[in-house]
């Protein structure tokens, strides 16, 4: 939506740097460009290098909030029968994106495994096991962390747990066909 845009910022911003995952402070006056919009959260580069930053600081981007954020998601609709069901969570999952790759998490065969335990005092918890493109990526912690939000913005859900594996260890193969697709390797 908004990627190639340019900016200068017009205030200091907390982001989270590419690829080690480093929380940093970009000052007011730097200049850069949007290069990927995703799931809520927006990567940028500036003469820092690459870094994600999160929707609420788009107005120091120069840019308003899409319609549809008020700073805190909203919770989704509950299913029709009342109970959280698992396409609510992958969904969910499927609006979360690695920084530097233009595919969801679910496309990229990033989730291996995804539980939901309803408790008998009600709610929802909801377990993901989930990988990296690479055991080293410094993401992993703010990619993990964004997947716990957007299940947690799900009506019925009270908890969310997403634990990074590496067993098995990721390859291109678990890529699906859609992720393939948009990566142009078809």
């Amino acid at each position: 939506m908004h990627e190639n845009t340019e900016f200068t910022l017009t205030r200091d911003i907390d982001a989270i740097q590419i690829p080690s995952g480093n929380k940093t402070t970009i000052p007011a006056g730097t200049p850069g460009v949007i290069t990927q919009t995703l799931g809520g959260s927006y990567t940028i580069a500036t003469y820092q290098g690459l870094a994600r930053v999160a929707e609420k600081d788009l107005d120091a981007l120069g840019l308003e909030k899409p319609a549809s954020a008020n700073g805190a998601r909203e919770k989704t609709a509950p299913s029709t029968s009342g109970d959280v069901d698992d396409k609510a969570v992958w969904d969910q999952l499927r609006q979360c994106f690695d920084p530097e790759i233009p595919v969801n998490i679910v496309d990229l065969g990033l989730v291996y495994d995804c539980q939901l335990t309803r408790r008998p005092e009600g709610g929802v918890k909801v377990d993901v096991k989930m990988t990296l493109t690479a055991p080293g990526c410094g993401m992993g912690p703010a990619i993990a962390h964004d997947a716990q939000s957007k299940i947690l913005t799900i009506e019925g859900v009270d908890e969310a747990e997403v634990q990074l594996v590496w067993d098995p260890p990721w390859n291109q193969n678990m890529i699906s066909e859609a992720g393939r697709m948009k990566l142009g390797m078809v």
